[in-house]
């Protein structure tokens, strides 16, 4: 693996910076402690500008190369913050805050973008400018667009924007990227059933929300089956259903539905939002009672520019040797927001074998640090090259 050299001599202090944080995780955007971290170490690092609160708790650091005549500007973001997850990996470094933890190894790529920092500080082997991006609340919090909302593109002049996320069950160090649409856009909705409760023996006197919640819950699963594309991709799952009676012999007066929609267009996302209301309409009338949707629109599609995911994967094997061509991903990403600002490419690295991301047992791979460094660095090197 054509590793930079500078990071195995960084690897030890790089792992220990993750590995504090894997200790100390922070959700959403109460990443005090991590950003505070990251900012020290930038100012350490000579960054030309630290700047922290973008986005909240965001942070920024600007790297000018030795020339920055070309006028690019390349902007390098990691994520930071935790889950809501309890720890069970029993690692030494595991987390001392109970019901948190770094399940989906933002620690890692926190890590690795300080590491690469560090690394385009000493040498500044380019003719541009690179700013380092430090993300909170990318698990549910939208702090990506927090931070362009803050005006971060046009404040630092970013022209493109590059992000990596660790992938377990691909080889440690590998990578994998596909261009256009890559994660899925993330929905949300809340279903307010309503009918007549009553006594259980006696149905007739009722309009049963129980029923009525259930057609729907099936009905709502032939927007994938009958409304859309079979070419295109949607997912709409109820994940939860939960009356306002628990008794026995009691029909309940409402029943309350929660869900998810993933898809990969906006067309498809259009679709499903309008189908779900009209089925929701049509089988409350059908049963007598009525049915409130609350849709929530989240994560857009995250959608991989043509010509920065080919300088990627250039990149990517100039590292590893190769690139595989990823899969569509049904999880949602915010940095799919950035991407909407300005074109750019987003990567996925090789975690090697273990749990999956968003599991009590999932830890960071520290063997993927010189990997992950050596992209970022060489992202930044060869699409700012010195004349």
């Amino acid at each position: 693996m054509a590793v930079k050299n500078r990071f195995a001599e960084l690897h030890d202090d790089i792992t220990a910076w993750r590995r504090d944080i894997h200790q100390n995780p922070e959700i959403l955007f109460e990443t005090h402690r991590t950003s505070a971290l990251v900012a020290d170490k930038l100012r350490a690092f000579g960054c030309d500008e630290v700047v922290t609160g973008i986005g909240r708790t965001g942070v920024i650091g600007v790297i000018k190369g030795n020339t920055t005549e070309s006028g690019k500007v390349v902007g390098l973001r990691a994520d930071m913050d935790a889950l809501p997850i309890h720890e069970a990996t029993g690692v030494e470094y595991a987390s001392l805050t109970d019901g948190a933890m770094h399940a989906c190894g933002h620690d890692g790529h926190t890590a690795m973008l300080l590491g690469a920092a560090q690394y385009l500080a000493e040498t500044r082997n380019f003719d541009g400018t690179v700013v380092v991006i430090f993300q909170p609340a990318e698990e549910g919090g939208g702090g990506g667009k927090e931070m362009c909302d803050d005006g971060m593109m046009d404040r630092w002049g970013i022209q493109e924007v590059y992000g990596m996320h660790n992938w377990p069950g691909l080889p440690t160090g590998h990578f994998a990227i596909r261009s256009g649409p890559f994660f899925a856009a993330t929905d949300q909705f809340d279903i307010y059933v309503e009918g007549k409760g009553g006594h259980a023996a006696k149905p007739n006197d009722t309009v049963d929300t129980t029923v009525m919640a259930s057609q729907l819950v099936m009905s709502l699963q032939t927007i994938a089956s009958r409304n859309a594309d079979p070419i295109d991709q949607v997912v709409v799952s109820v994940t939860s259903f939960e009356t306002s009676s628990k008794a026995f012999n009691v029909i309940p007066q409402k029943v309350h539905l929660k869900g998810t929609v993933r898809t990969m267009s906006k067309e498809m996302r259009n679709l499903a939002e309008t189908r779900i209301n009209e089925i929701c309409s049509g089988v409350a009338m059908t049963f007598g009672g009525t049915a409130e949707v609350d849709y929530h629109r989240g994560y857009p599609v995250m959608v991989n520019s043509e010509e920065q995911t080919a300088f990627a994967v250039d990149v990517a094997k100039s590292v590893s040797g190769q690139c595989d061509e990823a899969p569509l991903v049904m999880g949602g990403e915010d940095f799919a927001f950035m991407l909407e600002e300005r074109p750019g490419a987003y990567i996925v690295v090789g975690n090697g074998e273990g749990a999956m991301v968003h599991h009590p047992e999932y830890n960071f791979n520290d063997d993927a640090i010189p990997a992950g460094c050596s992209w970022w660095a060489g992202i930044a090197e060869q699409r700012m090259p010195m004349s």
